[in-house]
């Protein structure tokens, strides 16, 4: 895990590196935010700890530009400022967290572990929302389709008789309860339109290497 300590006072950054170091952590220090801004920018850090009281540039303003910047790395504000107003402040402005020195630095480390436990949570939550099948991946957050890497256009319709046939993977899915779940429970029984757009998906999801939808004889169909 990199974090990047953005602080000006040498005691105080020696105390950091020292605690941060002594727990596994590799730390960057950076003495201003115009140094930060100039040669620590493509760096993907895990977190910035970043105190507000810098010179030039001060922490609240260097927040504000990583933010505009659309770097989104969890970032905790160390201040000798301990008034309500200054703590909204900075978390208006960006910052993840707030601790006020001085601090314990137990207490540092359960805020660090605090904040990347949920970067980690929000991580995963994203991930959840990609669905791979070998050449297949279905993006929920877009609701887009890929089939080797190349989008693949499908109707509202289309898209969600996939969804639901992925919903129910490794099970046979009636014809009816799928007129059911994509068309509604008012739908004609006996119209064979769920025959037709499982035709339409298997035209532009399946090749030769590729068959991701099973017809299941006499009864419906199955993803897998």
């Amino acid at each position: 895990m990199q974090i990047l300590v953005v602080e000006d006072d040498k005691r105080i950054s020696d105390f950091l590196i020292k605690g941060l170091e002594e727990n596994g952590y590799l730390v960057t220090l950076c003495k201003s935010a115009e140094d930060v801004l100039q040669d620590f920018l493509s760096i993907q850090w895990d977190l910035i700890i970043c105190d507000i009281m810098l010179p030039g540039i001060d922490g609240i303003q260097l927040v504000q530009t990583l933010r505009f910047k659309k770097i989104f790395v969890p970032i905790l504000m160390l201040s000798a400022l301990n008034s309500i107003q200054d703590k909204v402040s900075a978390l208006d402005y960006g910052a993840d967290d707030y601790i006020t020195k001085p601090f314990h630095f137990d207490e540092l480390l359960s805020r660090i572990k605090a904040l990347t436990r949920r970067l980690n949570y929000k991580q995963e939550d994203e991930i959840s929302k990609i669905l791979i099948f070998n050449a297949l991946k279905i993006d929920l957050n877009q609701y887009k389709v890929f089939l080797n890497d190349v989008e693949v256009e499908l109707s509202p319709r289309e898209y969600k008789l996939l969804i639901y046939l992925i919903e129910n993977q490794n099970k046979t899915v009636s014809r009816i309860q799928i007129l059911n779940a994509v068309w509604g429970i008012n739908f004609n029984n006996h119209t064979n339109v769920v025959d037709v757009y499982i035709s339409y998906l298997r035209n532009k999801l399946e090749m030769k290497d590729y068959k991701f939808i099973y017809t299941v004889k006499g009864v419906g169909y199955m993803f897998k």
